[in-house]
């Protein structure tokens, strides 16, 4: 083989070819890298671009959703608390019905109050009378008293004063002993009236019986001392 090859060219000539072809084609490849790295690059800008667009939209979207919603519940809400009100004021003792009644109270008040009070008077004045034609005393007297041994507490007064006309119809040593003794057996009944007071109904109903039969005893001694027979 000759020292040139049959093209012309020497070696040192393909080499210097055969090098700048490799050059060039490892600056096509650079490029061709670096324009790739390029397009990704933008095509990755674009695609973030258009994702935080899509986000931006999607977030408008919900939130003209929300608040439609939130206008339809608030809607919704106020025609039910309507409709309960509605109901409310249909019944007798509703709010607004009770509104009117006390506007109509006040109206007639001053008109109602005295007649009200007198029929009030009149009514606990009827009801001590018969309470104190039971027990056998005053009304007097027994409206002194209140709670539910008021009566027997009118009853102890009563026979107290019924002590009195015995002192005052003999002064002897005797009728005093007779009135300590009575007086004494009246103050026990009195402190047992007021222990009753503090018992269950049941109870206090057992002792007023035994406080009602000791002062029919007492009642019967102090006739007796004053000469009246039954």
């Amino acid at each position: 083989m000759g020292l040139f090859s049959s093209d012309g060219r020497s070696r040192a000539q393909r080499r210097a070819e055969a090098k700048a072809l490799k050059t060039k084609a490892k600056l096509e490849a650079k490029f061709d890298v670096k324009n790739r790295r390029k397009i990704q690059k933008a095509r990755h800008k674009a695609e973030q671009k258009n994702l935080q667009k899509k986000l931006r939209a999607e977030r408008k979207t919900a939130k003209q959703v929300a608040k439609a919603q939130e206008k339809v519940a608030k809607a919704e809400t106020k025609k039910v608390a309507a409709e309960a009100k509605a109901v409310a004021d249909a019944r007798p003792l509703s709010p607004a019905s009770v509104k009117r009644y006390l506007t109509v109270a006040r109206l007639v008040a001053p008109i109602a109050a005295p007649i009200v009070y007198r029929a009030a008077v009149g009514a606990r004045a009827q009801i001590s009378a018969l309470q104190a034609g039971r027990a056998g005393v005053s009304p007097e007297v027994l409206r002194q008293f209140s709670g539910h041994g008021a009566p027997l507490k009118a009853r102890i007064t009563t026979t107290r004063t019924a002590l009195e006309k015995v002192v005052a119809q003999d002064a002897s040593a005797d009728a005093g002993d007779f009135v300590a003794a009575m007086t004494r057996r009246l103050d026990n009944l009195d402190i047992a009236v007021d222990a009753a007071e503090t018992m269950s109904a049941a109870q206090r109903r057992t002792a007023h019986k035994s406080i009602d039969d000791e002062l029919n005893a007492i009642d019967a001694d102090i006739l007796a001392r004053l000469g009246v027979r039954s």
